[in-house]
């Protein structure tokens, strides 16, 4: 198992390379980033779905969602919310910022568009009331909808704190799955940890929310509402923004640059 002092040497060693990769590689891994965590993202929503004790589906939906953030870590792909932990190696002078900063950009807007292609999948096949065979009688969307309300209704304040603590441990769940080495059983199980701790006290990943809060926006409009009458502005602001925000201070502040001065200032290599 490494030690902490390994993985933080380990992390500058790989988030050097994530700065240096070409822009096409980065977009297509991140694109298949956000799908991935769109997957864990209706996984759980199916499997809370119809649970009456909302204790009980809270913790069923941190049950399944891990699921997507292991196929991230597994599969190689990029993720805008791990990569927050790249200022580790542009604080040791082993990244550029301009390195770093390309990389969150692309991410990011790779992770939106993976999220997006799994919600319009899902909106039009298993969670479609004109569907043939909806899952749940169609009944689905109206969870979207709620789930997606709720979110763009947080406000700034609230979004921006629940984001710090979601990518706190997010970024705490890659962490700890750089102890396991090359053991794929102790990764996973390393990363389920953190994350089930975050869905379980709903705190906020903007990468997850690209899904959530458009698959909720299709529904109503399949609803009925109108494009220009959905809640754009608390997607905007009251969502996506300040969880973003939050989501950087979380990864890049909690986790990066603490794990940083403890076991890499004054040892740059």
């Amino acid at each position: 198992m490494n030690s902490p002092a390994e993985i933080a040497r380990l992390y500058v060693d790989l988030g050097s390379q994530k700065a240096k990769l070409p822009s096409g590689k980065i977009f297509v891994l991140s694109v298949l980033a956000g799908m991935f965590i769109a997957m864990g993202g209706i996984g759980s929503t199916v499997a809370s779905f119809g649970i009456e004790s909302a204790a009980l589906a809270r913790v069923v939906s941190a049950l399944v969602f891990p699921i997507g953030l292991s196929l991230v870590l597994v599969g190689g792909a990029e993720l805008f919310t791990g990569n927050n932990l790249m200022l580790m190696p542009v604080l040791q002078k082993r990244a550029k910022i301009s390195g770093m900063l390309r990389n969150w950009i692309i991410v990011y807007l790779g992770n939106f568009v993976g999220s997006l292609i799994i919600a319009f999948l899902i909106a039009f096949s298993i969670a479609n009331p004109a569907s043939s065979a909806p899952l749940y009688g169609g009944k689905l969307s109206q969870a979207f909808i709620q789930t997606a309300w709720t979110k763009v209704n947080l406000g700034f304040g609230d979004a921006f704190i629940r984001g710090i603590l979601c990518n706190f441990m997010v970024c705490l769940a890659v962490w700890i799955s750089m102890a396991a080495s090359a053991d794929l059983s102790g990764k996973i199980i390393a990363l389920y940890l953190p994350v089930f701790l975050f869905v379980l006290c709903g705190f906020e990943h903007c990468v997850a929310n690209m899904y959530f809060i458009p698959v909720g926006f299709i529904a109503m409009v399949q609803g009925g509402t109108p494009l220009a009458e959905l809640p754009w502005f608390g997607f905007l602001v009251g969502n996506m923004i300040p969880v973003t925000l939050g989501n950087l201070v979380g990864g890049a502040g909690f986790t990066g640059i603490l794990y940083w001065y403890t076991y890499l200032q004054g040892n740059r290599e």
